[in-house]
């Protein structure tokens, strides 16, 4: 193929998936216990988690246009295109930053084409759709092609997810403290989304942990009746064991051949908390 398909790390892939996939990634990054670290997806995160858990806190930083600059580059350079597929502008500057790279490298590089896309996703929401890019790809569409596919079907992206801890939605201001301290006295489970804008809008309540995963399970027969979803993501904060049922529900209920599970990465981690349970699938609307 004459392009190359870059991301972000914020796609939330497992490191090894980006060879795998053939994918150029460039990292946001995370300041944690005083140290700044590219974003990373493996087991270390547990320890990133773990201080979590006792209340320590992270700070997050998007991809700069320097940074994405250097990941374009290193593609033109080769006489290849670029096809961006950035994490969502409804979260992060990250997709504006490729924006303004893009823009300075055409001078540099009048022959090649770069394109961008705001996924307006995150996590594996994000990591799915570079999934369907990249098998398009593979399947012989031109970079154009993939470009129109991807910001055809973005909407019908659908990101559902909980979290276990309310607190740290508060911190972030998602929920007030009085719902959090209510919330979490009740052992009531926030039901999320991510809506058509890339910002996460919460959507229902559920009563304890089984019950908030069971909804997320529903959604793929309210959503995803008439889109092919034998394959499907799921993210989740450091509770592999919560990950793992929610696959089982997919598979048993809805038919799935293949659930690939990964780790929330650390940037996203640093504000979803520990805990957190996300399902990314297509369907009607997001």
């Amino acid at each position: 193929m004459n392009y190359k398909i870059l991301t972000d790390s914020c796609c939330d892939f497992p490191s090894g998936m980006y060879e795998q996939l053939d994918l150029a990634m460039v990292p946001l990054s995370v300041e944690f216990q005083g140290k700044v670290y590219d974003d990373k997806n493996d087991d270390s995160l547990k320890e990133l988690y773990s201080g979590l858990r006792c209340g320590d806190a992270a700070k997050t930083s998007a991809v700069n246009p320097a940074r994405w600059g250097t990941a374009m580059e290193a593609i033109l350079s080769q006489g290849l295109d670029v096809l961006v597929l950035a994490f969502s502008s409804g979260l992060s500057t990250t997709y504006q930053s490729a924006v303004i790279a893009a823009e300075e490298l055409r001078e540099k590089y009048p022959q090649r084409k770069i394109l961008v896309v705001d996924t307006l996703a995150a996590s594996m929401g994000q990591g799915l759709l570079v999934w369907y890019a990249c098998k398009k790809r593979d399947e012989g569409l031109s970079m154009e092609e993939v470009y129109q596919w991807v910001e055809d079907n973005k909407l019908h992206l659908c990101h559902w997810f909980t979290v276990d801890d309310l607190m740290h939605l508060k911190r972030g201001g998602r929920v007030s403290a009085t719902t959090a301290l209510v919330g979490t006295m009740l052992q009531i489970k926030p039901v999320l989304h991510v809506d058509d804008e890339g910002h996460l809008i919460s959507m229902a309540k559920a009563r304890g942990r089984k019950a908030s995963l069971d909804a997320l399970a529903k959604k793929v027969a309210e959503l995803g009746g008439g889109y092919d979803n034998s394959t499907m993501f799921i993210s989740h904060g450091d509770c592999l064991e919560d990950a793992q049922y929610l696959a089982q529900l997919l598979k048993s209920r809805y038919g799935a051949k293949e659930v690939i599970i990964s780790y929330v990465g650390s940037v996203i981690g640093s504000h979803a908390g520990p805990g957190t349970v996300a399902l990314f699938f297509l369907g009607d609307h997001r």
